[in-house]
């Protein structure tokens, strides 16, 4: 009989491979019945997978075929953890060039909103996220950033879209009340780039330039602006017809739309570590540490629709 898969991290950790695909089958179920044409595409995504291994059994994905929808769980899941140790060599990168340089972590915020207005209230965000770094106070402070937009489903229906951006000041920053920019500061700039009629809630913190994944951490800090742009617990809750409404809802906001975005010398050296693509990868994730020491073998799972599970041939 064949084996269920059990793929390990170096650190003992099982990779959710079966969590994610019994999630991207309920996605690919709802896009059927909105009748989207890319439903059975979602479906057939990372269907077989196939490793290399060493000696010690340890695997690491070199071949399969993700459908890189926006929502798709799969996808999503794999698209996080590159975002993420792409984004550390870059922070690390640029600590090494502007040693003195300081991070912080932003989080920009606006009133929820309703599905139909959601697209136009994403643009409007990008905008004014552009406008806010060109303020003369931020841009002779600011070396560079990496934004993302998140979006988060709350219980009455309505849609809070907001912004995670990760910064890299210049020492002068914190020297002095010309350069310092306190977090109502930040509010009263981030409410005049969106043109807000309201105070928005905006939150300001320092990083640490480490590798401790603890809270305020450079690592944890580049998970956060890293992560799901919508997380599956937002579309994959025991209420189908609430689901079937956020997934649409979802879809036709985010087509075409940026998750993140460099600026600065985030951009230069993303540039220089040839870390652009012009076709998105999801099965190599920039994970060094994860690469078999010796390659002694392949290995190939597949999913079982029956047995709802990846077994090995």
């Amino acid at each position: 009989m064949s084996k269920a898969l059990k793929d390990l991290t170096k650190s003992g950790k099982q990779r959710p491979w079966r969590e994610r695909k019994l999630e991207n089958l309920t996605y690919a179920e709802y896009l059927d019945i909105l009748n989207f044409k890319k439903a059975n595409r979602v479906k057939n995504c990372a269907e077989v997978l196939n490793f290399v291994a060493d000696d010690t059994g340890h695997l690491k994905l070199y071949q399969t075929w993700f459908c890189k929808s926006r929502l798709c769980p799969m996808c999503n899941w794999r698209r996080s953890m590159k975002q993420s140790n792409q984004l550390v060599k870059i922070l690390n990168e640029a600590h090494k060039r502007e040693s003195h340089g300081r991070f912080l972590f932003l989080t920009l915020t606006v009133k929820n909103t309703d599905g139909l207005a959601l697209k136009a209230e994403l643009a409007k965000l990008g905008k004014a996220i552009y406008k806010l770094f060109q303020y003369k106070k931020v841009a002779k402070n600011v070396l560079g950033y990496v934004r993302s937009t998140e979006v988060t489903v709350s219980n009455d229906g309505t849609y809070h879209p907001h912004m995670h951006v990760l910064l890299f000041v210049k020492n002068t920053y914190f020297k002095n009340s010309e350069n310092y920019i306190n977090q109502a500061e930040w509010t009263k700039l981030w409410q005049r780039a969106m043109k807000l009629d309201y105070k928005p809630i905006v939150n300001i913190e320092a990083v640490k330039a480490n590798k401790d994944l603890g809270k305020g951490s450079l690592v944890a800090s580049a998970q956060e602006t890293a992560k799901y742009q919508v997380k599956s617990k937002d579309i994959l809750t025991s209420d189908r017809e609430r689901d079937l409404k956020v997934v649409e809802d979802l879809e036709q906001a985010l087509a075409n739309t940026r998750q993140i975005s460099f600026a600065g010398i985030f951009k230069i050296i993303r540039k220089e570590l040839q870390l652009e693509e012009k076709k998105e990868n999801l099965v190599d994730l920039n994970e060094s540490e994860e690469v078999p020491d010796e390659v002694v073998k392949t290995v190939v799972a597949k999913w079982n629709f029956n047995k709802q599970n990846y077994f090995i041939w």
